[in-house]
């Protein structure tokens, strides 16, 4: 969700970014499942089953956000090989939990409304966690 995790780079990149948000207590698990691909000559398009879960606080108060959708991941073969040229998030539905049940969260309904349903809790929570997050992506 944070836009530059969102931009594909190098690797070294990708490891950069985990620790710094790993430094500030960032906490994500990306789960992949199902996958299924339709293959046409040198052209494919995959689809994977993708949950992110995320453990963060907001406001002092612990929670989890659980947020499920699919990747689609338009493929080509070049030179015998396959890659990725675009992968596309869908970002179907999610849900914000306080960690302790007893605990009184209020989420502010104007930021809650900045982002699209399917991810409105985990852009909320990782805003509240310093990160900028796209707005209007496939929901």
């Amino acid at each position: 969700m944070d836009e530059r995790h969102l931009v594909p780079g190098a690797g070294a990149d990708f490891i950069s970014v985990s620790k710094e948000g790993f430094d500030r207590g960032v906490s994500i698990l990306h789960f992949l499942g199902g996958h299924t691909a339709d293959i046409n000559g040198d052209r494919a398009i995959a689809q994977t089953k993708m949950t992110i879960s995320q453990r963060a606080s907001v406001d002092g108060v612990e929670v989890d956000v659980v947020c499920t959708g699919r990747f689609y991941d338009f493929c080509a073969r070049h030179d015998g090989q396959w890659k990725i040229v675009r992968r596309q998030p869908i970002y179907e539905k999610d849900r914000l939990d306080p960690v302790d049940p007893a605990a009184r969260l209020e989420l502010d309904p104007v930021l809650l409304d900045r982002f699209p349903t399917g991810y409105r809790h985990l852009g909320y929570l990782q805003t509240k966690a310093g990160f900028r997050v796209k707005t209007g992506l496939p929901a």
